[in-house]
């Protein structure tokens, strides 16, 4: 069955986002399509990139790096839940995917981006550094923003039309998913 990792992208605390993910994650998981899991950066613990040799080659030594490849490689497709720090991602997130790079790899990658403006140039900015690891972007976004989809700006309460959105991101992420197996198992063998 496709995998598709839900990865929560802060780490801040009193963050936002870990309701957000665990809204998506019970979205995810009334599917059938694929099965999802909850992936919190937070949990991993990555320092600053300590990797003497770069990802690109492959060669990790770290335990904590070892870890979080074998978490990412067991995933066929991600769904990123961001917010934007200065219209971009937060650093812990892209900390996290510079430790690794053949993992990431002809897979799917969705989003979910929330702040002011839904995160839209965060994501866009995530768009780009994908790429660069061979992911394959959907265009389905769920953008969702402190005035219709948070009560006060700081409570998460999604708005309906919100839950769609995030149905189409699935749907997206999943399809490509399992489009992209066989390069991956191309690049397995």
């Amino acid at each position: 069955m496709t995998r598709i990792g839900i990865i929560l992208g802060s780490t801040r605390p009193g963050r936002n986002g870990e309701a957000v993910a665990r809204w998506v994650h019970d979205i995810a998981s009334r599917r059938d399509d694929a099965a999802y899991e909850l992936v919190d950066i937070a949990d991993h613990a990555l320092p600053h990139l300590d990797e003497a040799v770069p990802p690109m080659a492959g060669v990790y030594t770290q335990p904590h790096t070892l870890a979080w490849a074998e978490r990412i490689a067991r995933l066929d497709g991600f769904v990123f839940v961001t917010p934007e720090y200065n219209h971009s991602i937060p650093g812990a997130l892209k900390n996290a995917i510079d430790f690794l790079y053949a993992e990431w790899g002809d897979k799917a990658a969705g989003f979910v981006g929330y702040g002011p403006l839904g995160a839209t140039r965060a994501v866009e900015h995530l768009r780009l550094i994908l790429a660069e690891l061979q992911v394959a972007t959907v265009r389905a976004q769920a953008a969702l923003t402190f005035a219709t989809d948070f009560a006060d700006h700081s409570t998460f309460r999604p708005a309906e039309a919100s839950a769609a959105a995030v149905e189409a991101v699935l749907d997206q992420t999943v399809a490509w998913s399992r489009a992209l197996e066989p390069l991956r198992r191309k690049a397995s063998a």
